[in-house]
């Protein structure tokens, strides 16, 4: 897997804290920074989510991924699928998370609470590599919500 990350700067001014991503499958993600009053120039523009914002939003697709294909493949009739990340970081640097809460909200039609209990589960054990890492510094927690539909 390969990225190249470059830095935009603001309006071509080489100054913010801009940065574009091009991933080894040829898609663009854009970064910022948030604005820093005291210093300008050292802050983003808030044009794109924070780095930090990214690898939280990975690690949720990377888990609903797993919970809708673990579920497709054990003959389920989802419909839906989402994740909510909320998330706490060190207070100090570097500044890891140190707590993850992810809240699924799956939709379908008569899928059994174990069968997403254990989705979700797998998907944290075996499967993501995007939480399993970040367990590494941050204790993940998970609920979830089914609705009929």
């Amino acid at each position: 897997m390969e990225c190249t990350v470059s830095w935009t700067g603001a309006a071509g001014t080489r100054s913010g804290m801009g940065f574009v991503a091009e991933t080894g499958s040829g898609h663009i993600l854009a970064m910022d920074g948030a604005p820093d009053e005291a210093h300008p120039a050292h802050g983003g523009q808030n044009l794109a989510p924070r780095p930090m914002e990214a690898v939280l939003a990975g690690t949720g697709g990377c888990t609903a991924y797993d919970v809708v294909l673990i579920l497709r493949r054990g003959r389920h009739d989802v419909r839906g699928c989402s994740v909510k990340l909320s998330s706490e970081r060190a207070a100090t640097d570097p500044k890891v998370f140190t707590r993850i809460h992810m809240h699924f909200t799956i939709t379908g039609r008569d899928i059994p609470p174990a069968a997403v209990e254990r989705a979700i589960a797998l998907s944290h054990e075996k499967y993501c590599s995007a939480s399993i890492m970040l367990g590494k510094t941050a204790a993940i927690s998970t609920s979830f919500d089914l609705v009929a539909a």
